[in-house]
């Protein structure tokens, strides 16, 4: 699996597909840049967790950082696996490949492994080009909280582009025409990224018209969190919501019953991870399950000589 490992490493970090993802990672950075400044500015002065702002904080025309990683990623994630496996058979090295003393499994191993690496890596860049400028910006140094913080969002994030990368793959190994793949990932990301959120109000004012009272109010909100919960997307934008605004203490419906007895205090990082952790679960449920599929399909597909 290494020799695989460090060809497709080698292949992502010297072709042109990837540099021109590198200079949508720049643009991110400088838009989130952006925001944060003209955020950061105009927010109290006596914030608590001033440096997380740097990727929360919406500017008056775009939006915050967090907003362009939720839609930046599934587009890495397929630019670096939609032609994985079928770009071997269209060109035909799939059978020499694997007529060498090397293991059916190692090809498709390595070849997620090393499109999550460079994932990793343009993500990382993103996180450190913020941070380091925002630090200079701001002339706040984080606190260890924020910086544990950080690292939990950056590791959630690489689990969310795990996902988009093994869909990208199990699609490269079902069809075996590259344009095909290609169309079918982007369909299922504007799937999960804007038609879920378009039809669940619609489903859940079908089920539970808001004009029936409160309780009709509930059930309505409890139903389109539940259809927008589907989307990976959508599982991830709470978690960011969560890791990196501390004052966010429930991702559900609450009463002004019950906010009465909340004490107006950030969430210590333990109960915030408490509130994610089915986040986490379901992200790696669902990425398992993606690669899963595709290992096997992988596996049981016949390869001819050509």
């Amino acid at each position: 699996m290494k020799a695989i490992f460090r060809k497709e490493l080698a292949d992502h970090f010297s072709s042109w597909r990837l540099a021109i993802l590198f200079v949508l990672v720049f643009l991110t950075s400088a838009a989130g840049l952006y925001s944060a400044q003209q955020g950061i500015r105009g927010a109290a002065t006596g914030t608590e967790f001033i440096f997380l702002r740097l990727f929360t904080a919406e500017g008056e025309i775009l939006p915050p950082l967090t907003t362009f990683i939720v839609l930046l990623v599934p587009i890495i994630g397929i630019a670096l696996g939609f032609d994985a496996i079928n770009r071997e058979y269209s060109s035909g090295t799939i059978s020499g490949i694997l007529s060498q003393p090397i293991f059916r499994d190692s090809v498709i191993n390595g070849k997620f492994l090393a499109g999550l690496v460079t994932l990793s890596t343009m993500m990382m860049a993103i996180v450190l080009i913020v941070a380091g400028f925002g630090l200079t910006m701001i002339g706040i140094p984080p606190t260890s909280e924020e910086i544990i913080r950080l690292f939990l969002y950056l590791f959630f994030i690489i689990v969310y582009g795990a996902f988009w990368l093994g869909v990208a793959m199990l699609f490269s190994i079902l069809f075996r025409r590259i344009a095909t793949s290609l169309l079918t990932s982007i369909a299922l990301w504007l799937l999960f990224s804007f038609f879920i959120a378009l039809i669940a109000p619609a489903i859940a004012n079908a089920i539970a018209p808001t004009a029936n009272g409160t309780e009709a109010v509930i059930q309505n909100f409890q139903i389109q969190q539940t259809i927008m919960r589907i989307s990976p997307n959508y599982l991830f934008s709470e978690v960011t919501t969560v890791l990196l605004l501390p004052e966010v203490r429930s991702l559900g419906l609450v009463t002004l019953g019950e906010v009465v007895y909340m004490i107006l205090n950030p969430l210590p990082l333990v109960q915030s991870l408490i509130i994610i952790w089915p986040h986490l679960t379901s992200l790696l449920s669902i990425t398992m399950v993606c690669f899963a599929a595709g290992y096997i399909v992988f596996m049981r597909q016949e390869i001819r000589a050509v």
